[in-house]
């Protein structure tokens, strides 16, 4: 069994100047690509369940068993992790379930609201001796911290950890969400500054939206866990379009779901190597 705690990748990775790649799990086939990947690239993962996730399948127990048993059977270290958790039950729930980490973002909050429900979460997560992600922008910004030109202050967020208690802080460095093109321009020198200020690893979302060379660049900066899920959202797209393309009659759906696994796994151990400055 490798099932293993966001806290101890993600605290080897920062001890060792390198990033821990933490991508998104959309159902089985997405869970099983990326643990593939980590066995492909010989290092560990982070696999992510958001809220949006959870909420599609209907509820968080239904894929989150899922995701904890193909973990389980990995040949790599693999962690499980919530993200984007905006409901304090769902980190509940996830704490319930096994989840070695969660991530509570409260970024669209104000600026007490969310260090009053964060510190509120932690102090439950670490009674059950769950890591705890938060996440700030900046003071009232209602996109939180990865709305357009929205960038964490350095004091700000060493304030907001210590009033919280949080493990591992996302901070706004001029990533966004969802983006399908490479083309997000990343404040390097904030990402030093941050990284200099806080007592706690940093996190980048957003990150589909950052050439490698960029977030590579990132990495030696200072920034140690590295989400995606949109660019690797493509490369199974994308795989899934042309098999059926290729053949009309095709109906199924496990003979268009196995290449778009590959595609997805491929892509991703390459990322994996990357975040490790090994390539």
């Amino acid at each position: 069994m490798t099932l293993v705690s966001a806290r101890d990748l993600v605290s080897a990775a920062s001890a060792a100047g390198t990033g821990i790649g933490a991508f998104n799990v959309i159902h089985l086939e997405t869970a099983e690509g990326l643990v593939r990947a980590a066995a492909l690239a010989q290092l560990p993962v982070i696999l992510q369940i958001s809220q949006n996730c959870a909420d599609y399948h209907g509820g968080l127990e239904p894929i989150a068993l899922a995701t904890l048993a193909v973990a389980r059977r990995a040949e790599t270290p693999v962690a499980v992790h919530l993200d984007h958790a905006e409901r304090p039950e769902l980190v509940d729930e996830a704490v319930a379930l096994g989840f070695g980490s969660v991530m509570f973002d409260g970024g669209a909050l104000p600026y007490d609201e969310n260090v009053a429900l964060t510190a509120a979460v932690v102090e439950r997560a670490h009674a059950a001796g769950v890591y705890v992600e938060g996440e700030l922008g900046e003071v009232g910004g209602k996109d939180g911290a990865h709305a357009p030109g929205v960038r964490t202050d350095p004091d700000e967020a060493r304030q907001f950890v210590a009033a919280t208690g949080v493990d591992a802080l996302a901070v706004a460095v001029g990533s966004s969400h969802a983006m399908t093109d490479r083309t997000a321009s990343l404040d390097l020198d904030l990402i030093r500054r941050l990284h200099q200020t806080l007592p706690v690893p940093l996190v980048l979302h957003g990150s589909s939206g950052v050439a490698d060379e960029v977030i590579a660049d990132a990495v030696r900066a200072g920034m140690t866990k590295i989400n995606v899920s949109t660019h690797l959202n493509g490369f199974f797209t994308r795989a899934v379009r042309e098999k059926l393309a290729a053949d009309e009659g095709l109906v199924d759906s496990r003979k268009y779901l196995a290449p778009a696994r590959e595609a997805l796994a491929q892509e991703a151990a390459r990322l994996l190597r990357l975040f490790a400055l090994a390539s």
